[in-house]
């Protein structure tokens, strides 16, 4: 009998190479195209925030595992360009996950979650892909803002440098997703958060929504969402 291959694990697809190559260079597209970090520091967080959400909510190791593959993959189209970035990451990813020997059925899950991050364009569709969707939109933090000297002219990263602190708590038995930012509104005014996240935490709330859960905003001590 032919002993069923150990299923991967995020340390695995941490250490194949072309996926290193890969955020490594798509990090460095978005820095020349003047957007915030989009290296290994979102991709670890994405997927350490994803399987939080999962686990949190009481789903089972194996689809934790992939929420956190998926969150960490995530962003790797953005080695091509950034417009589709999502479905051209689905498509690198499906080659890596295929050659490191993933079922099938768990590489289509990791592909459309993948495929539905972006907001305007992807729509929840499993639980994989809602979990991945609430970390990536959780991620809004000073750090990931790389031109200190010139923020004041981008309200992206003004309102990133703002951020002092981002926490995404998950309530398993009040099935409550709340994400708490602290903001300094001396660098930039909460409605400006709204100007340019408003779609996004509609996302998470859909996102939330599919797993059975409410998501909610807090900024500044202050519940909004």
């Amino acid at each position: 009998m032919i002993e069923p291959a150990a299923a991967l694990t995020l340390a695995d697809i941490r250490d194949i190479e072309r996926v290193q190559v890969y955020i490594t260079h798509a990090d460095e597209v978005m820095k020349n195209y003047g957007y915030t970090e989009h290296g290994f520091r979102h991709a670890g967080l994405v997927a350490k925030m994803s399987g939080t959400v999962l686990e949190s909510l009481g789903f089972p190791a194996e689809k934790v595992e992939l929420a956190r593959i998926a969150g960490y993959l995530h962003d790797i189209g953005n080695v091509v360009c950034r417009e589709g970035h999502e479905q051209i990451g689905a498509l690198l990813a499906e080659r890596i996950l295929t050659e490191a020997n993933m079922p099938l059925h768990d590489v289509a899950v990791v592909l459309n979650a993948i495929g539905n991050h972006e907001e305007g364009t992807g729509w929840t569709a499993s639980d994989i892909g809602a979990a991945v969707i609430i970390a990536d939109k959780a991620d809004v933090h000073e750090s990931r803002v790389r031109d200190i000297e010139h923020r004041a002219f981008d309200i992206h990263d003004r309102v990133n440098f703002a951020s002092k602190n981002s926490t995404l708590r998950v309530d398993g038995a009040e099935r409550l997703i709340t994400l708490a930012i602290e903001i300094d509104t001396a660098t930039s005014e909460v409605m400006e958060y709204f100007e340019i996240f408003l779609s996004r935490m509609e996302m998470c709330q859909q996102a939330a929504k599919f797993l059975k859960a409410r998501f909610s905003l807090v900024i500044n001590d202050v519940k909004l969402l």
